[in-house]
């Protein structure tokens, strides 16, 4: 089998092997990894300027650095990290190697990738700015509206049909 499943240039085996280990070594959670490492991978489909990049892999280490950042920040731990690791908590892996996918779910997360990228490029670009300033720079309805010179309900209207897009997606791929 191909040692090299990629997608925008990335080798999802090393996102999955080595950034997600990272990423499990800087947060100790492995579903909070998980959903770091998506993240990233969402910024990298919606962004234009992640096209042709020069450097893919070290683009897609610096967004989830700055996520793991932001997560850290963000979420206040009610368990403290050396509770854990004294604690043998159940559900807590000690093995960041433990992570990651097979080779055939590896094929399966690229097709997934595609199949969004698609959707996303779909979009048209309004729908698309809106999408990306809702669903990854987090702003609100009301600054959405504001910096794009358009109403609340416009705002509304281009999410949902983005999310119905996507939603259809989804259906799809189950």
């Amino acid at each position: 089998m191909n040692s090299s499943i990629e997608w925008h240039g990335i080798n999802l085996r090393w996102a999955y092997y080595e950034l997600l280990a990272d990423i499990y070594q800087d947060i100790r959670c492995h579903h909070r990894a998980y959903d770091i490492l998506h993240d990233a991978l969402l910024k990298i489909a919606i962004s234009p300027t992640a096209i042709n990049l020069e450097k893919p892999h070290a683009y897609l280490r610096v967004i989830a650095h700055n996520l793991a950042n932001d997560d850290r920040r963000s979420n206040k731990k009610l368990i403290s990290l050396t509770q854990l690791e004294e604690g043998g908590m159940p559900g807590f892996i000690h093995d960041p190697a433990k992570l990651a996918p097979s080779p055939e779910e590896l094929i399966l997360i690229k097709q997934r990738l595609e199949a969004l990228q698609c959707v996303i490029n779909s979009l048209p670009p309004k729908c698309r700015e809106v999408f990306w300033l809702y669903r990854i720079e987090e702003l609100a309805l009301k600054e959405i509206a504001t910096k794009l010179s358009i109403s609340i309900n416009m705002v509304s209207r281009h999410i949902t049909r983005a999310m119905l897009d996507l939603t259809k997606l989804q259906d799809q791929i189950r």
